[in-house]
């Protein structure tokens, strides 16, 4: 091997990212102590950014296409290196190449619950998982911000810096919306929507894109969960709108039926536990007497003279919320049928 031979392989002629490893987003091009040819070639591929770093200041960027290296399509970087307009020479300057395709079917959740403000119950504690996906849309951005001077940087990297981002400006964006939780819970698209907004801005320092947010469900803690059950309570006494009563009785039942149709304690064990011919509202029937019915009318005054007095008054709503507590307690009914059960009665109270 001559020694022009030798000193041609240290030139780069084609500069190109073939994207071998799915999941980089940012990848720096191996120079060693190899320098640029005058003249060689920039292969930049759909979905993807070139860009010329001369001592960590970012200089040029190339889009897709095939670029030709001199003096004119590298203005930035020229002038960073005083070099004549009409120089000869090889020349060294790092080169990162950025994918800006759609990483789609991101996966996102709370593993610990968030705390947002709520007009109705104070503070609420709620968990949510769903999906979303986002791209690369500034480069400069995205160097500068996030990825840095590293020879390869993930998507897991990114998504681990993203998930911080997500959870804050869920909490803050939520809780400053003034849309209840009930509205939130029951309509998961408004919830995203207003979440995706807050997002967009937060992603945008960054130089990404968020390109779709869903939420898939929403889910309260257990210990929130009995919380709500005591200000139902309160609720009775006027401490909750029945508007707001009865969507949160929707939402209850709507989050039950799941687990009872899935368990064998739900709404098929309850048959099979009863014996045939007994059916759940039976059960609740007799136990309740005519929970649901009109109030009757107040029965005659008895003849004069009659032996038998007047016939007892018909259980308040509270004994017969107690009655249904009850049921439940004893896993006669699923907790299904006690909230639809127990919305009925709480109607009755508040009118």
């Amino acid at each position: 091997m001559g020694i022009g031979s030798f000193i041609k392989k240290q030139f780069i002629d084609v500069l190109q990212w073939n994207e071998d490893t799915d999941g980089v987003l940012a990848w720096r091009y191996p120079m060693a102590d190899q320098e640029i040819q005058n003249g060689g070639q920039l292969v930049v591929r759909e979905s993807q950014v070139a860009v010329f770093v001369n001592e960590g200041q970012v200089a040029d960027v190339f889009g897709p296409g095939t670029h030709t290296l001199t003096t004119r399509t590298l203005p930035v970087l020229t002038n960073l290196k005083n070099w004549d307009k009409l120089f000869d020479s090889p020349f060294k300057s790092d080169v990162y190449f950025f994918s800006t395709r759609v990483q789609t079917g991101r996966k996102w959740g709370t593993p610990q619950p968030i705390t947002i403000r709520d007009k109705d119950f104070d503070m609420v504690r709620v968990r949510a998982f769903g999906m979303y996906s986002y791209r690369v849309t500034n480069a400069r951005a995205f160097f500068t911000e996030v990825s840095g001077t590293r020879e390869v940087y993930t998507r897991d990297e990114v998504e681990d810096q993203l998930r911080g981002i997500l959870m804050a400006t869920m909490a803050s964006s939520v809780g400053a919306s003034q849309v209840p939780f009930l509205d939130m819970a029951a309509n998961q698209a408004l919830m995203a929507q207003q979440v995706k907004g807050d997002l967009t801005t937060a992603f945008a320092r960054y130089g990404i894109a968020l390109d779709e947010f869903n939420v898939a469900s929403v889910s309260l803690p257990e210990e929130l969960q009995a919380a709500l059950d005591e200000r139902i309570s309160a609720g009775m006494k006027g401490g909750m709108s029945a508007d707001k009563l009865a969507g949160f009785t929707k939402y209850q039942v709507a989050s039950s039926i799941p687990l009872a149709a899935g368990n064998e304690g739900g709404l098929a064990g309850i048959g099979a536990g009863l014996g045939a011919g007994v059916t759940v509202g039976q059960v609740i029937g007799q136990t309740l007497g005519s929970t649901l019915a009109p109030q009757a009318a107040a029965p005659a005054a008895p003849a004069a003279g009659s032996a038998t007095g007047s016939a007892p008054a018909e259980d308040s709503i509270e004994a017969r919320l107690e009655k249904l507590k009850g049921l439940l307690d004893k896993g006669l009914i699923s907790a299904a049928d006690y909230d639809s059960t127990k919305a009925e009665l709480l109607k009755k109270l508040i009118g």
